[in-house]
């Protein structure tokens, strides 16, 4: 991203610092507002990334910025003897646990804290990888996107949902209404930190979405680099091998 978007806008410290802030506020809140925010609709694109990894019949598999971990249940799906959802927020990944547990996948799904620039796993150790609405919020992303290629084997898959800005009329239009305007409202409405939204918000506005992105991914080293558009795109998802 070539502007620098921060939820507080605080100088004293680091993005890292502040995202895990701002989702540990905002855990509670998070999955009902998603569903509001997106009409639901999140939940057919996380479905279709799982078949993608479904489909190389995976036994390992990372999750990296799981949040409350509705991809890392989602992937319970494809038959995975290990799932690992990664993310620095305690706050979200305690949300992740009660759903985990209540669905009885704690002994298939582990949470972890951790941080996507450094990734407490060996070399080649996973078989897929994935991130859902995450990387936008990495301080380094060439450098996060450099660690999930280091930990991902030689021909494993790498999947990325996120969101990205429509380019034809008049979801281009619509988009930006919704998003600067709209949005921001609906947050400040029901979450409690009033500033999140309003981030969440301008980093999707300022990533790197399209061919841009794809570009960083092969800059990486990731080949077989696709991105897939999604509901006019409002959100993309990528796909890439080692």
């Amino acid at each position: 991203m070539s502007k620098k978007i921060t939820p507080y806008n605080d100088k004293n410290r680091s993005k890292k610092e502040q995202v895990e802030e701002m989702f540990d506020t905002i855990s509670e809140d998070y999955d009902g507002l998603n569903r509001v925010i997106s009409f639901g609709i999140d939940i057919k694109w996380r479905k279709k990334v799982v078949k993608l990894i479904k489909n190389t019949n995976p036994e390992r598999i990372l999750d990296v910025a799981t949040g409350t971990g509705d991809l890392a249940i989602h992937l319970s799906e494809t038959g995975a003897s290990e799932i690992i959802g990664l993310d620095i927020s305690e706050g979200m990944l305690e949300v992740g646990k009660q759903k985990i547990n209540s669905k009885k996948l704690d002994t298939t799904i582990k949470m972890v804290k951790g941080d996507s620039e450094n990734l407490p796993y060996e070399d080649d150790y996973f078989d897929a990888i994935t991130v859902a609405f995450g990387v936008r919020n990495f301080e380094n992303l060439e450098k996060g996107l450099s660690e999930i290629y280091r930990v991902l084997k030689p021909e494993g898959i790498f999947v990325v949902l996120e969101t990205s800005i429509p380019t034809k009329t008049p979801y281009k239009q619509g988009y930006k209404l919704y998003s600067k305007n709209i949005l921001p409202r609906i947050g400040k409405m029901f979450s409690k930190d009033k500033s999140a939204y309003s981030y969440l918000s301008e980093s999707a506005a300022a990533f790197p979405y399209g061919e841009k992105f794809n570009n960083i991914l092969r800059k990486i080293g990731f080949i077989q680099v696709k991105d897939r558009p999604q509901t006019f795109g409002v959100a993309t998802i990528y796909t890439a091998t080692k």
